[in-house]
């Protein structure tokens, strides 16, 4: 399956220390993944929190509307 050679260069290169920072480096990278998926998927949360906030806001009356601003607009 292997040729020999090549197991003994891999060998060679696990106990030389060159095969120890591979093993970091993909924890680095799936770290940094996780924090991209988690961010992303907060954000998404808080948008849509976000909408159902200024759907509730649209349904209520305005904040600024009066009598005297009501009937102004009708003249």
């Amino acid at each position: 399956m292997y040729d020999e050679a090549a197991v003994q260069l891999l060998i060679k290169a696990k106990y030389a220390g060159a095969m120890a920072d591979t093993s970091t480096y993909l924890n680095l990278v799936m770290q940094a993944g996780a924090v991209l998926i988690g961010g992303i998927v907060l954000w998404r949360m808080s948008a849509t929190i976000h909408k159902k906030k200024m759907a509730q806001r649209a349904g209520r009356a305005n904040y600024f509307e009066t009598t005297y601003s009501r009937y102004w607009r009708k003249k």
